[in-house]
């Protein structure tokens, strides 16, 4: 197993480093800075549309200036946070992924952290995801974490792969979570990873 990051006692900053994709590029994995919110956007609308299995379409983010101030404003509190963790990579001048780690913040639920992730189509099946995903398990591991939990849509069978692959395994479904525009309901799968 790689490892790519040293964290800082606070969890919330990765420091840059390198790593070579299966296309042969270098790739930059770090914690997204302020400086990076109009990426951020960039990035996260077209993976919106580029897959149904994501929270929102792509017209639903606010790329104006008062959506990059927003996107400045969370990044900073992600930074600022000792529960969360956020990994960015940077390809080509782009943020072409992005995962996120959230660790339970009260006691009942401190066992438990939560994974988020996204990639830009472009880069799928260039090992990022799995870059991200050892990372955030090492991660939650140093920090004492008990399971790790994801969820994912319906229909989402490369996602579901790479969660197995890492060892996650389903474990409830909700009916109907997502209602798309042409009025397509989807289920939702709860994952979980016993650490």
């Amino acid at each position: 197993m790689h490892r790519f990051f040293v964290l800082k006692e606070n969890r919330n900053d990765i420091q840059r480093e390198k790593i070579t994709l299966k296309n042969g590029k270098t790739a930059i994995l770090k914690t997204p800075e302020p400086e990076d919110a109009a990426k951020m956007l960039d990035y996260i609308k077209t993976c919106c549309g580029e897959t149904e299995f994501l929270a929102r379409y792509p017209e639903e983010w606010d790329v104006s200036e008062d959506g990059v101030n927003s996107e400045k404003a969370w990044i900073t509190s992600m930074r600022e946070s000792h529960a969360d963790l956020s990994i960015a990579c940077f390809c080509d001048g782009i943020i072409v992924g992005h995962c996120a780690l959230n660790f339970g913040k009260d006691i009942k639920v401190s066992h438990r952290a939560s994974i988020a992730i996204a990639i830009r189509k472009a880069y799928w099946r260039q090992g990022i995801g799995s870059c991200m995903f050892e990372e955030m398990i090492n991660a939650a591991r140093s920090f004492g974490t008990e399971i790790l939990e994801l969820t994912f849509e319906e229909g989402n069978n490369r996602g579901k792969s790479l969660y197995e692959k890492f060892g996650f395994a389903v474990v409830s479904e909700r009916p109907d979570i997502f209602k798309l525009k042409d009025g397509t309901k989807l289920k939702e799968f709860y994952m979980q990873k016993l650490l």
